[in-house]
């Protein structure tokens, strides 16, 4: 059986996505593990005044294609930007464009996606549904097409407990929904996306399943293999440790909580974290278009690309090597000591939002305004939980799935590096610089200040406004008198 990266010698690939976060770290894994391959297809669509080819530039400027610009820097010849909007008809390709793509393609990458957990959901079907439809009609016409590889999301059957790796049914008839859409006005859709999302959290996992049932059925007739990463992250080992460039997901809590911004959220300390390195991800996705490539199962190929039933890791841990990892290594404005709790009862919860978040918020954009300075605090902490918490909240500590790794998962995984699947906590690299232990024990001190100075008030109002209370501290300073008085005798009897 051929290598992968001779597998991969002489091809033409068409790749989706290529501007977000999976897509560049694909991109850069293919060109500089499989060096031999003939071009990248890559479908770009214009944005702020940017055309495709200087997006693409853009993009393999950043420091995540630095390795491959040293080991080969003519990499760049074998990108070809083409013009294109996934959500128009025929992806609004030129006859030009679409006469060379149908021509030349051999495998297809397709990671182009919305991820926004609160799209509205004519937006989510347009471009997580209609899009691959329109990609799928694409690839119907390709003379030499040898792969269809979908990339999906492990929780697109989150309503389930346990996912096997098969394409479910899906809760509504893709081509029914869309031709609903298209004669219902915004306010309609909006009250209805309820009712049909059902025991789906939100319109991004359940255009996800959509498609993967458009990709199952309109795609009957193509070799099609789909990868379900759970929860993406920062790169494990490639192009090197930690690699990440963006906030979305839990990425954004971990920066929040590194910023001493977040301090508790509602969890099950022993509920799994399904996290999975970017790294892991793409190379599972090269390595199962390869095997369908090679070996063209008769089915549809599915693999769940997830860590929880290899290597189990639990939020605990997560809370535990996030705010270990931020106190060795403080950010630069960090505006408390990083310190997470974790709590599954819900009334602790919303005590310690208050205590921990709302309280401190307050205070420090009082003390702003009184310095003439603009309060910031208040807000960031109410965007944070309604932006971040409260869409997360549902996938990331509260639950746990099940995914099985049969046939399809292991039988790949064995042409990779044994231990590939190894999932851990490492540094995100940010632009931020990190500060010496010194700056974090600073903010510990001033927690400490602050916390004592506040038991402090809060018993002297007690004190001033309770005869009970009076009593008590009475009764404290007599003992602590008492003992004192005791033990200086029992030392002077002693010598």
């Amino acid at each position: 059986m051929v290598s992968i990266p001779e597998y991969y010698e002489g091809k033409n690939v068409l790749l989706t996505g290529a501007t977000g976060f999976l897509g560049k770290v694909l991109l850069e894994k293919l060109l500089r593990s499989c060096p031999k391959v003939n071009s990248v297809y890559v479908l770009v669509r214009q944005k702020a005044g940017q055309t495709p080819q200087e997006r693409v530039e853009e993009v393999i400027s950043c420091k995540l294609f630095d390795r491959l610009r040293d080991e080969n820097p003519d990499f760049r010849e074998k990108i070809i930007a083409i013009n294109s909007e996934l959500t128009q008809p025929e992806l609004a390709l030129s006859e030009e464009d679409k006469e060379v793509i149908i021509d030349s393609t051999n495998i297809i990458f397709h990671c182009a996606a919305t991820v926004r957990f609160n799209e509205n959901l004519r937006d989510a079907v347009q471009l997580n549904v209609i899009a691959t439809q329109q990609l799928i009609l694409l690839a119907q016409q390709m003379k030499n097409l040898e792969v269809f590889m979908h990339v999906s999301t492990a929780y697109a059957y989150c309503n389930r407990k346990h996912i096997d790796e098969v394409v479910y049914p899906p809760p509504v008839d893709p081509k029914k929904l869309i031709d609903s859409l298209e004669w219902m006005d915004d306010g309609l859709v909006n009250d209805i996306t309820p009712k049909l999302i059902g025991d789906r959290p939100n319109t991004y996992i359940y255009t996800k399943a959509l498609a993967e049932y458009v990709v199952q059925q309109e795609g009957a007739k193509l070799n099609v293999a789909i990868v379900r990463p759970s929860i993406v992250g920062a790169s494990w080992k490639e192009p090197f440790p930690g690699w990440i460039d963006n906030f979305n997901g839990p990425s954004g809590l971990f920066i929040a909580a590194g910023k001493g911004i977040l301090r508790t959220m509602r969890a099950s300390n022993n509920a799994l974290a399904d996290l999975v390195p970017v790294d892991v991800v793409v190379n599972m996705s090269l390595a199962a278009a390869w095997y369908s490539g090679v070996n063209r199962p008769r089915n549809i190929m599915v693999y769940n690309c997830t860590t929880g039933s290899t290597n189990p890791f639990h939020w605990g841990e997560v809370e535990y090597h996030v705010t270990s990892t931020f106190k060795r290594n403080p950010l630069e404005q960090a505006f408390r000591r990083p310190n997470v709790n974790l709590t599954s009862n819900h009334l602790l919860y919303h005590y310690w939002i208050a205590v921990s978040h709302k309280a401190p918020a307050l205070l420090y954009d009082t003390y702003l305004r009184m310095t003439g300075r603009s309060p910031s605090n208040h807000w960031s902490i109410t965007t944070l939980h309604s932006s971040r918490v409260s869409f997360l909240s549902y996938f990331l500590p509260t639950k746990s799935w099940e995914s099985s790794h049969p046939d399809n998962h292991n039988g790949v995984i064995t042409y990779l590096e044994p231990d590939i699947l190894e999932c851990e906590m490492k540094k995100w690299r940010l632009n931020e610089v990190l500060f010496e232990r010194s700056y974090c024990i600073k903010l510990r001190n001033i927690r400490y200040g602050f916390n004592t100075i506040l038991v402090i008030l809060i018993w002297r109002i007690f004190i001033a406004r309770s005869q009970m209370a009076r009593n008590i501290w009475y009764f404290v300073v007599s003992l602590c008198y008492k003992f004192l008085s005791y033990f200086r005798a029992s030392s002077t009897m002693r010598y």
